[in-house]
């Protein structure tokens, strides 16, 4: 049986749709939907959710939304809530890292 006929994945769809903003800030809400496997409304409210919890910014430009993704908030779950929503985008290879100042670790 493949992974997908299991039913679950290790990211949660917020991180999906979390994803899909960072990768084209001014993608549709079908589009999110479509690419992560979940409805339209379903796709919307997660982003207002992101947007609701301060780690998306929502702005209209004409027709379209676009949104911006805060890479200094933190991860919710009390397990990772030291590590930001940067630190996951760039490990998933969909933000670049920020250089280091001199003196941080």
């Amino acid at each position: 049986m493949s992974d997908q006929g299991r039913g679950w994945t290790f990211l949660t769809n917020h991180a999906h749709v979390l994803v899909c903003i960072a990768e084209e800030p001014d993608v549709r809400g079908r589009d999110i939907a479509a690419r992560v496997g979940i409805t339209e409304r379903a796709a919307q409210s997660i982003v207002s959710d992101l947007v609701g919890d301060g780690y998306v910014t929502r702005r209209k430009e004409g027709r379209r939304n676009h949104y911006e993704v805060n890479p200094e908030a933190p991860l919710r779950h009390p397990l990772e809530q030291d590590h930001t929503i940067g630190e996951l985008l760039v490990t998933l290879g969909r933000l670049r890292p920020r250089p280091r100042r001199a003196g941080s670790r």
